[in-house]
């Protein structure tokens, strides 16, 4: 019996959410194919027919937080540190999942070779860093941006487990107390 487009899609998502759960749990690298397919039922070979090499895997599940991030970063806060801290808090507690693939996985940004995901991770992390510190920012100001920078990131990788209403607020009280102090 040959699968619908609509079991083809069913199948297509069911491995996506496998693999964002797994990948969240155990990370990318300790991940395999055959981890993602016993997750789901299937043959190894049927996952890789839906993605192969496992590398389309994280492109598909980064892509929706990329528009995200495009529209966070194009949003114009009015110099308003508050604001842009609070909608990083929801777009980082939203999408900590690929977070976690971006950030633990995707490693040795400040060697990244221009190009690459690296590369693109690092001009992101220093535009979040321009956005809360400033264009000339004094020591103490960078020093409280990488703070704030530092909170919201180890919280989302280290409270996959839950709830966001649960994270949401406390990690924003966190992130505002280290920029306002």
């Amino acid at each position: 019996m040959m699968a619908t487009p609509d079991q083809g899609h069913d199948t297509r998502s069911r491995i996506l959410a496998a693999a964002r759960r797994l990948f969240a749990e155990r990370g990318y690298a300790a991940t395999s194919l055959a981890d993602i397919a016993s997750a789901v039922g299937l043959s190894k070979t049927a996952v890789a027919y839906h993605f192969h090499p496992k590398d389309r895997l994280a492109a598909e599940l980064i892509a929706p937080a990329g528009d995200d991030i495009l529209a966070l970063l194009g949003t114009d806060f009015h110099d308003d540190t508050t604001a842009f801290v609070r909608a990083l808090v929801d777009f980082s507690v939203r999408h900590r999942a690929v977070l976690r693939l971006l950030m633990e996985d995707i490693g040795g940004m400040d060697c990244a070779p221009p190009g690459s995901m690296g590369e693109l991770l690092r001009e992101f992390r220093d535009e979040l860093m321009r956005r809360i510190a400033g264009d000339s920012p004094d020591p103490e100001a960078r020093v409280r941006a990488w703070a704030v920078l530092g909170a919201i990131q180890t919280a989302v990788l280290k409270t996959i487990d839950l709830p966001e209403e649960t994270v949401r607020p406390a990690l924003l009280r966190a992130a505002l107390a280290a920029y306002g102090s």
